[in-house]
């Protein structure tokens, strides 16, 4: 079975064709800058890779340029659309209905659009990918797989919000969590590292966006995001948490609309508006000048997380393993190794030699004295999404 699995974002559109059940990747893509001239298309396949700058005006262009790369009779991916046996989409917000993986209907595309206000960064791009590809892949089944299913198991004495009981059951009001599709990926790789029957987990997911997650026996049981995606730790362009009373002084004694702050928050905040820069590679080569906004950055990210694994150690009851993933988890060693300074109160240990390797698999990085395992592990949405897929499906 060929599956066509699409990431649909407010200005790009990852993909792979992952044939299933044999897990193989026969390709891989990414169009970006959607909406402005110089927009690019990349892919990836057998052992090639070619890219094309050209306007994308929107997400129909976008999804249509896509199929022209993959239909190529030259590149030789697939024939026509028609290989394609399933398209899985990643749709980040599924509110409480959404539990696990759907059929999209034309009742599922309205419930996704409906929930928009919830995650309005993603889910409109979300129903854009769905909708133009169910127009261009006429014979393939449309699935849909949600960040927030995985955060179904929350107990209610965590997703709830001290807020009058009527009004947040009315309208919905609690904890969804996100990133689901990563950290359910990555803790299960860690269950199956660990070869436990029960395992207590801390997953850690930093990239633009952020999070981590407390995982007990592979189900999550506390998560940092909330409502909405955008508390909790400090992320590329979002604030993370925040006291609500700042949130008030903006818009009364600054007077500040509602929208005006939601942008400050979501898109002015975190590392961009600690430094002026949202990738925390640009930060770190900062810190390394000795600019002191970017050194300061740096160290209120990485104590933010440590905040939060002493929390979920405690809500755990002790910890068995730490697994960082994502773009950041993964390749930035000097935040793995900030984060795990000075918790030897814990037993949590790191080996500043291991931590400096680079893998591809699951990396090691405790060391030998440290009674909590520190783990290093990449995540593949795009495989989870196809697994999950593939198991609706058959």
């Amino acid at each position: 079975m060929k599956i066509l699995i699409i990431n649909s974002g407010s200005s790009s559109i990852k993909f792979q064709i992952i044939n299933m059940p044999t897990k193989v990747v026969i390709c891989k893509g990414m169009v970006e800058r959607i909406g402005l001239h110089d927009a690019q298309i990349s892919l990836k396949f057998d052992g090639h890779s070619i890219s094309d700058k050209l306007p994308i005006p929107n997400h129909e262009v976008a999804l249509d340029k896509m199929t022209a790369f993959l239909t190529d009779n030259k590149l030789a991916i697939i024939n026509n659309t028609d290989a394609i046996d399933a398209v899985a989409h990643r749709v980040v917000h599924g509110g409480n209905r959404f539990d696990r993986p759907i059929l999209i209907d034309k009742e599922a595309i309205a419930e996704i659009e409906r929930l928009a206000s919830l995650a309005p960064l993603h889910n409109p791009a979300n129903v854009k990918g769905i909708k133009v590809s169910m127009s261009i892949f006429k014979k393939a089944r449309q699935v849909a797989v949600f960040d927030t299913a995985f955060h179904q198991t929350l107990p209610e004495k965590s997703y709830r919000y001290a807020i009058p009981r009527s009004l947040a059951d009315q309208h919905h009001i609690r904890v969804y969590g996100f990133h689901g599709t990563s950290h359910k990926y990555v803790t299960q790789k860690a269950i199956d590292y660990l070869k436990a029957k029960s395992s207590k987990i801390i997953s850690i997911h930093l990239g633009n966006g952020c999070s981590i997650t407390a995982v007990k026996d592979g189900e999550s049981i506390d998560h940092s995001l909330g409502f909405g995606p955008s508390n909790g730790l400090i992320m590329g362009t979002r604030s993370g948490d925040i006291d609500q009373s700042v949130i008030f002084y903006l818009m009364d004694d600054l007077g500040m609309t509602s929208k005006e702050v939601n942008q400050l928050l979501q898109k002015q905040s975190g590392l961009l508006g600690l430094t002026g820069r949202s990738d925390l590679r640009e930060v770190q080569v900062g810190a390394e000048k000795g600019q002191e906004d970017c050194d300061l950055a740096i160290a209120m990210m990485a104590y933010r997380i440590k905040k939060f694994i002493g929390s979920y150690y405690s809500v755990l009851n002790g910890v068995d393993a730490i697994v960082f993933t994502a773009g950041i988890g993964e390749n930035s060693s000097l935040i793995r190794e900030m984060v795990c300074k000075d918790m030897g109160a814990l037993g949590l240990h790191l080996d500043t030699e291991r931590n400096s390797v680079t893998s591809s698999d699951i990396l090691e990085i405790q060391s030998d004295t440290s009674k909590i395992k520190i783990l290093v592990i990449p995540t593949n949405e795009e495989l989870e999404i196809a697994e999950q897929t593939y198991h609706l499906l058959n």
